[in-house]
């Protein structure tokens, strides 16, 4: 098989550009999670909960970046600082529904909005909303493409 010339292919060209764009957003959002004495993965719950009258743990896993197997360990340290509470589902008792408490919606309520403007000049400078929107549907286009073969 002959290998194609990076030069020349306009799909090969996007690779390098989308890795590096994502790693540096990476390490900028990680920093700032970080910063305010959350995880990504604890971060990411917590968002994922807010404003909602609690999810169970299957809808959570499918709604994060949080990997089933270390969902539960997340949502243990989660609980060890008073952030969520698990709750049985009343019409399945095999099912929790996970929670935020007063201290956890509080916090989602002060690291939300604080992430949101830490972020928000990052893309500001890059695109304009009319951008911002095309830049969404391009991506997702992306993610369908590759999601398409699992």
């Amino acid at each position: 098989m002959e290998l194609p010339d990076l030069k020349d292919d306009p799909y090969l060209k996007v690779l390098r550009p989308l890795a590096e764009a994502y790693l540096a957003f990476w390490r900028a959002d990680s920093r700032h999670v970080r910063s305010m004495r959350l995880t990504p993965s604890q971060f990411d719950v917590i968002v994922t909960l807010g404003d909602t009258n609690g999810l169970t743990c299957s809808e959570l896993s499918s709604q994060t970046l949080v990997t089933k197997g270390t969902l539960t360990g997340v949502l243990d340290r989660l609980a060890r600082k008073g952030l969520i509470r698990r709750e049985t589902v009343a019409e399945d008792r095999r099912r929790t529904k996970i929670r935020l408490t007063e201290k956890g919606d509080a916090l989602f309520r002060k690291v939300f909005a604080a992430h949101i403007a830490f972020l928000r000049p990052f893309f500001e400078r890059a695109l304009s909303q009319q951008e911002a929107e095309t830049a969404r549907t391009l991506l997702f286009r992306i993610r369908d493409s590759f999601q398409e073969g699992d």
